[in-house]
């Protein structure tokens, strides 16, 4: 099975998003340029699977080095990862996806930035335990 993992960043009180996007979008404050850079680093060589509206933010030299898949919420999960044995995947794409793939994530990569705004999305603590074992 594949390595699975997640990086995200959120805000000071657990804020993830604010209308589809990241609250801090545009921020060009070196935690937040550093934080951008820091995960197509990380990633590099590896497989990022997301949902829609994540893939659709991801810019095109990003595909140049990584596997970008686009997962539908149709999409059985263990068959998703099934793709990628020996890979190491990186979940992203927010609430929804984590709330489907928690279970079989084994690092969570959470950095957190001073932002302190407005948010619509929240990260959710239950996420790093996982609602339920993988079978």
């Amino acid at each position: 099975m594949a390595d699975v993992r997640a990086m995200c960043a959120i805000g000071l009180r657990g804020q993830l998003g604010l209308n589809g996007r990241l609250p801090w979008e545009g921020n060009k404050g070196r935690e937040f340029v550093a934080d951008v850079a820091r995960f197509f680093d990380v990633t590099r060589g590896h497989v990022i699977i997301a949902g829609p509206r994540t893939i659709a933010s991801v810019p095109a030299f990003a595909y140049e080095d990584r596997t970008i898949v686009e997962i539908r919420s149709n999409m059985i999960a263990q068959e998703v990862l099934a793709q990628f044995p020996d890979r190491v995947v990186y979940v992203g794409g927010g609430p929804p996806v984590w709330e489907t793939y928690a279970r079989f994530i084994r690092h969570w990569d959470i950095t957190r930035l001073p932002y302190d705004g407005d948010a619509d999305r929240w990260f959710d603590p239950a996420w790093l335990v996982g609602s339920e074992k993988p079978e």
